[in-house]
């Protein structure tokens, strides 16, 4: 069972070790590339806000709008294939997604977006489940999400890349440790 509260106040929940994430989802399909999540063109825009409007504008131009008051994208096989840029992710991050669920990710989009401050798990039943419009809440130390009044198990996010999720990214992650380091 959803604990409501929890998913009308949208976003991370960091409970000691555990990190919660509730919200409202939107899915696309499979083999959504990195080009559909973030067209070339506007790859010099380095504004994530910016990038957040152009968000899926590959898949055609209505799609950016389909994001507003969304806070999870679920996706089917192969999510981020194609090229390398960095920007599909922070681009989701600008349009306010704050957790990616999708049946199976590329490895270099996975590891952009975790270094992006972005969430994202890949599990098949969940992923192949979810629909537009619904509410899910998952804990990704635990491997756990409940979605539709059924409780899923994911392979949960290691200790390392929870804690470079905790503080917004890679960069920030390094920065901290640095400043850490140095008092």
């Amino acid at each position: 069972m959803f604990c409501q509260s929890l998913v009308r106040r949208v976003g991370i929940r960091d409970r000691g070790a555990g990190m919660r994430i509730a919200g409202v989802m939107r899915v696309i399909g499979d083999d959504v590339s990195s080009d559909l999540l973030y067209p070339g063109r506007y790859l010099t825009v380095s504004d994530r806000a910016e990038q957040g409007r152009h968000a899926l504008e590959g898949m055609g131009a209505e799609w950016p709008s389909r994001l507003r008051g969304i806070s999870i994208l679920g996706a089917g096989w192969n999510l981020g294939c194609g090229s390398s840029r960095e920007q599909a992710a922070t681009a989701l991050l600008g349009a306010g997604i704050r957790l990616v669920v999708a049946r199976s990710a590329s490895r270099l989009f996975f590891r952009n977006c975790i270094n992006n401050g972005l969430p994202i798990i890949t599990c098949e039943t969940l992923a192949g489940d979810l629909q537009d419009g619904t509410e899910m809440q998952a804990d990704l130390s635990l491997g756990e999400a409940e979605y539709a009044g059924r409780r899923y198990l994911f392979t949960p996010l290691p200790p390392e890349l929870l804690g470079i999720l905790r503080d917004g990214g890679l960069l920030a992650r390094l920065s901290r440790m640095v400043a850490e380091g140095a008092a």
